[in-house]
């Protein structure tokens, strides 16, 4: 089966034979594949009246386990934004009724982040919509292919979350 990934590196090949264009033949498809995948979670997401960055930020929350609760230093790990741009997330997230902010007992000064009833359900709910989206994308991969795939993309990735800072 040919793709458009084969008809690009084709063309490369034949116009610049000088170059090594095998890289393009692996990480074109995932680039492609990411656009595929950003599509499906748009679409997951939207059917819940949730943005990708607002499910980005429940689900941190949601992971945490009870009482679903983290700082605001924890969700920037999480979800590797600024705190700027966290603090305008969390807002927005609490003005909707998804998320409240409670004392720190530990920190005077600190709050924490808890997810409400509703954000808990809107989290859920999203997740379960992606998950069915993400299922649908993998379809003609065998669970083995699919565990194969995983383990080579995780040797890709992995460098790039432990990079500190």
């Amino acid at each position: 089966m040919e793709d458009e990934v084969d008809r690009l590196v084709a063309a490369w090949r034949r116009e610049r034979p000088d170059l090594d264009v095998g890289p393009l033949e692996v990480l074109s498809r995932v680039s492609r594949l990411a656009r595929h995948l950003d599509r499906a979670r748009r679409i997951a997401f939207s059917e819940h009246s949730l943005e990708p960055w607002e499910f980005d930020v429940l689900t941190a929350l949601r992971r945490a386990g009870t009482p679903y609760q983290l700082s605001p230093g924890q969700l920037l790990t999480q979800t590797l934004v600024t705190s700027g741009t966290m603090t305008n997330r969390i807002d927005r997230l609490a003005k909707k009724g998804l998320v409240e902010r409670l004392p720190d007992p530990s920190d005077r000064r600190g709050v924490l982040v808890r997810l409400t009833t509703e954000g808990r359900d809107r989290a859920d709910s999203a997740l379960a919509a992606l998950l069915a989206q993400e299922r649908a994308i993998l379809a003609e991969l065998s669970s083995a292919q699919r565990a194969e795939l995983g383990s080579l993309l995780r040797q890709l990735t992995a460098p790039f979350d432990n990079i500190p800072g």
